[in-house]
């Protein structure tokens, strides 16, 4: 295997994750939302960060390295339109991405509250839940869109 295709694999194994992460991360937080039941919430918010912090974070940070590295390698220019559009979109993705975190471990934190007190969710915890949903439809669209401009290099 060449270095190039070495540098592929992992740059489309960090696509895999980050997309991979994103959708579980959303559907096992809306599963918990929707009992609204804090000490489920509370459980599903702690490990939602935590993989976030593992695999997303981990993901974030390897694509622009393993994007660098490839473009080096194949005398890419960033001059490519679809390489711009791309970095516009993970800046996008970046900007709805690093809130969404912030609001998670916020979720989390009332979520534990309430279950200790024994007592129903805050209104704010439902504020930030539609702020975190919202904010998940630009981010992983964002996302979805770099994946096709990756594959099919239009422009």
């Amino acid at each position: 295997m060449t270095l190039y295709f070495l540098v592929k694999y992992l740059h489309v194994l960090g696509a895999i994750v980050i997309l991979g992460t994103g959708t579980g991360i959303a559907f096992f937080m809306l599963m918990a939302h929707r009992t609204h039941d804090a000490d489920f919430i509370a459980r599903t918010a702690s490990v939602v960060v935590i993989a976030d912090a593992i695999f997303t974070l981990s993901a974030v940070i390897l694509q622009p390295v393993s994007g660098g590295l490839l473009m080096m390698l194949s005398a890419t220019s960033f001059t490519e339109r679809w390489l711009l559009a791309s970095l516009a979109l993970y800046a996008i993705a970046g900007l709805f991405w690093i809130p969404v975190v912030f609001m998670q471990i916020e979720m989390r934190d009332l979520a534990r509250k309430a279950s200790e007190q024994r007592a129903a969710l805050p209104e704010r915890y439902f504020v930030l839940f539609r702020r975190w949903f919202a904010f998940g439809f630009p981010g992983f669209g964002a996302t979805m869109l770099i994946l096709w401009l990756m594959v099919a290099k239009p422009f």
